[in-house]
């Protein structure tokens, strides 16, 4: 009999996954899956501890899926890639393995991992990868150069007339193997590594994510534009993070938001196009990532930005991380990603802006910590969010672009019922004056319990306009 192996990584998932469909497609084979963690490497990469938790409880129902279908799941826990690579072509050549199914990851480690396997296992086990998370393979959508976009606007246009014409329906779950009996469901090991509670704003399972990504396609993405930059209003998908880890796939993202609004792509002022434009950065994020490792090493995209004298300054740096900077916006934003690993994508360009533009913090100091942090944590599109927002990155904000965080809060939390959620310090402060407390403080002659604005918002703005433009000047040639 020939023996099948689905090797899982950021696909846990049974429904439209292209490894496990195509394992399954011989009805005569045994399949099998497998799930190797590596918490050291996880460590090493600022993997969330409630992102570890995600993934580990997401493991949990894959198996009891798998099961049901007549699919073990095998787990095995080693420190790193490099150890998950020797463990993996023991235990095919123990399993007497003829094919190794699974689906790619793009990042740069992974992508040698997953070389070094193939070399290994050459010879003995066939082995078969797969484009799953995307909707667009990398390497597919390029200039008439033959090149990958540097721009997102004409990367999008290419992006979507490409789609139209290419094959985005989603699979099926496969159906049960033929097996004798019901399979033991084995204990899984709890991850090596320090894992946090989620609490009960995401909960656990294909059919949740499933019922969320219809329920917003259906009654929040005709406001979606309206709604989504304001972050006292649930007006975004919040899918991010099953989207991270796989539990759902761009393809049911893209042919629910179809089904629901089968004008999505004519009506490109409407909100389901808006929706589907974000979904199109993440495939532009990842894109980029494949055409330039480098940014899989933190690098700027743009040379010159690595000339920036970046201010030195830890308790900066700590009063941002804890939402205590004195303005009221930024605070509750990082309080929001805190407490919950998520933050709102109108307050991650805020905050990012905060760090970069305001307190000249290297962006990769940002990064790090959100990826620390993050439930939905992926690094192209947080590599790709920061270096927008701190202007070294394909596409960037220009530098000069810097935002106001009060304006900013005024503009998108008004009343403040966002901040007061937050920041429960100002909940006495009236609505007209809670971006700017301390000025109302001052005049009423009243003590806040909340910290006074870390740096002067127009002082640091000419300062980062001076940084950057020596940094470019610094850069170019003489002569």
């Amino acid at each position: 009999m020939t023996t099948h192996l689905v090797w899982f990584r950021n696909d846990l998932r049974i429904t439209d996954n292209r490894a496990l469909y195509a394992a399954c497609e011989d009805p005569h084979a045994r399949v099998m899956a497998v799930f190797v963690a590596t918490p050291k490497q996880w460590e090493s990469h600022v993997m969330a501890p409630r992102q570890a938790a995600f993934i580990y409880q997401h493991l949990q129902a894959l198996q009891v899926s798998l099961a049901e279908r007549g699919i073990e799941l095998f787990y095995h826990q080693c420190d790193d890639f490099a150890a998950g690579n020797l463990w993996l072509k023991d235990f095919c050549q123990r399993q007497n393995v003829d094919a190794l199914f699974y689906n790619k990851q793009y990042e740069i480690n992974e992508r040698e991992r997953d070389a070094a396997l193939e070399s290994a296992l050459q010879g003995s086990v066939m082995t078969r990868s797969f484009d799953d998370s995307l909707l667009l393979p990398p390497g597919s959508v390029t200039t008439g150069e033959g090149t990958m976009y540097k721009v997102y606007t004409p990367f999008r246009r290419a992006f979507l007339e490409r789609l139209t014409e290419s094959d985005s329906r989603s699979l099926p779950a496969p159906k049960r193997r033929d097996i004798d009996g019901d399979l033991a469901l084995h204990p899984l090991t709890p991850f090596d590594m320090a894992q946090q509670e989620i609490g009960e704003d995401f909960p656990v399972g294909e059919e949740a994510a499933r019922e969320r990504l219809r329920t917003f396609c259906r009654e929040t993405v005709p406001d979606y534009l309206e709604q989504r930059d304001l972050p006292a209003v649930d007006g975004t998908s919040s899918l991010s993070p099953y989207l991270a880890i796989g539990v759902l796939s761009p393809r049911q993202c893209f042919n629910r938001l179809r089904t629901e609004c089968p004008d999505v792509l004519e009506r490109r002022d409407g909100g389901a196009f808006g929706w589907l434009n974000e979904l199109v950065w993440r495939e532009f994020y990842r894109h980029l990532l494949v055409a330039w490792p480098k940014l899989c090493k933190h690098r700027p995209f743009i040379t010159w930005t690595d000339h920036l004298r970046w201010r030195h300054a830890p308790h900066d740096l700590q009063a941002w991380k804890e939402g205590k900077t004195g303005y009221p916006i930024v605070d509750a934003a990082m309080r929001q990603l805190n407490t919950t690993g998520w933050m709102h994508n109108r307050l991650r360009m805020i905050v990012a802006s905060f760090l970069v533009k305001d307190l000249l913090i290297d962006w990769r100091q940002g990064e790090r910590y959100f990826m620390s942090q993050l439930l939905d944590g992926d690094l192209a599109a947080n590599n790709g969010g920061w270096q927008w927002g701190a202007s070294t990155g394909t596409d960037a904000a220009p530098y000069f672009r810097i935002f106001n965080p009060t304006t900013q809060g005024e503009r998108f939390d008004k009343a403040g019922r966002f901040i007061k959620a937050w920041v429960p310090e100002l909940t006495d402060v009236p609505e007209k004056h809670i971006h700017q407390p301390h000025q109302w403080a001052e005049k009423l002659h009243r003590v806040l319990d909340y910290p006074a604005p870390v740096i002067d918002h127009s002082l640091a703005r000419k300062e980062t306009l001076a940084a950057f433009e020596s940094a470019k000047r610094g850069s170019q040639p003489i002569g």
